[in-house]
């Protein structure tokens, strides 16, 4: 799915309720990551929730996977892995992630504690694109 269609998917539910029912719904389709990867060298800080992301690096690209022991918090992780996918590294670390979630409006209806989850995960993603870059 192309960030355009997410924002599509988004603009189109009337109500929050229904971008919420939306946000489990991707989070029920994340795989999730065995027990033994959820440790402290991939948790994300910042998150209320437990939150793990890991890098996958292949030749010009890097892959990520992501878990959470909160339904809602799964779904976020489901759209910043979603608008992260099969690009490079540099392009990882261009895009302006506030504005996708704006246009969402990711930014408005979840609580500050998500909100802040959510940038710790895009920070630690970064993190990752940046160090692959040898920044």
């Amino acid at each position: 799915m192309s960030i355009d269609e997410l924002i599509d998917n988004f603009s189109f539910l009337d109500s929050w309720e229904d971008r919420y029912k939306y946000l489990i719904e991707l989070g029920s389709q994340l795989p999730h990551i065995s027990d033994e990867l959820k440790t402290e060298e991939w948790k994300v800080p910042g998150c209320q929730s437990q939150v793990w992301i890991i890098p996958h690096y292949e030749k010009a690209h890097i892959y990520f996977e992501g878990d959470s022991d909160a339904i809602i918090v799964r779904g976020i992780i489901a759209v910043v892995l979603e608008i992260f996918k099969d690009k490079p590294a540099q392009e990882i670390l261009d895009i302006d992630v506030e504005e996708i979630f704006d246009k969402m409006g990711l930014r408005e209806h979840i609580t500050p504690n998500r909100r802040s989850g959510m940038l710790s995960m895009v920070d630690k993603i970064k993190y990752y694109s940046a160090k692959s870059l040898g920044k």
